[in-house]
């Protein structure tokens, strides 16, 4: 099944250059390293995080449902220093066999699921025993001002404008009630400096299935 958003799209592509530029790039190598085995990238956007997979990952699904976001992660594909098969797909009906991924990586993508715990238990199904969960998010802030200018922001533009991004989510709740085990975690706020906005809290982490 496709989602289009052709608008959101475009400007994602050209905002996660920006921000890679802003120090993203820095986030994606620690989101991934140290892998190896099979992994499942979901919800892959334009692919930004492909340069980035060590030589232990023996290949990448880069599971995409959006078409002008999946063009651009299959021309990024070739030049990734690992091998990278790029499919269409959902993350709560993702294209793989139960148990078959020695990681799963999510990076920008549990805010926008219409539901995390079919996506996460969909996370859950493909992973080994034992498999790693890896994720970088923009999540629910801890301070209660950011938290009610979040709910606004959810509650008004902000899904319709940015493709059905939710940014009072509590994520890392979520991953736990999942039947994962976070191992690995570091809040901070991207970009680093300036306005604080909706989007700017953000966790970076390793779970494990139980």
């Amino acid at each position: 099944m496709a989602i289009s958003h052709p608008i959101f799209a475009r400007v994602f592509a050209r905002a996660s250059v920006a921000m890679d530029r802003a120090g993203a790039a820095a986030h994606r190598r620690r989101l991934v390293a140290g892998l190896g085995g099979r992994v499942v990238e979901v919800g892959a956007g334009n692919g930004r995080n492909l340069p980035h997979y060590p030589p232990g990952v023996t290949g990448v699904l880069a599971v995409e449902p959006e078409p002008r976001l999946r063009a651009l992660v299959r021309a990024a594909a070739p030049a990734a220093p690992v091998p990278v098969t790029v499919a269409a797909g959902l993350a709560e009906a993702l294209p793989v066999a139960d148990a078959s991924a020695d990681a799963v990586v999510l990076s920008l993508v549990l805010c926008s699921v219409p539901d995390q715990t079919v996506a996460l238990r969909e996370a859950r199904r493909v992973l080994r025993a034992g498999g790693q969960l890896r994720f970088y998010e923009h999540v629910v802030a801890e301070t209660p001002g950011l938290r009610r200018a979040q709910r606004l922001a959810d509650a008004t533009l902000w899904p319709v404008c940015c493709a059905g991004c939710h940014t009072a989510r509590d994520t890392v709740g979520a991953i736990r009630a999942a039947g994962f085990t976070v191992v690995e975690l570091d809040r901070f706020r991207f970009p680093p400096t300036g306005m604080s906005g909706p989007a700017s809290p953000h966790v970076l982490g390793a779970a494990v299935r139980d």
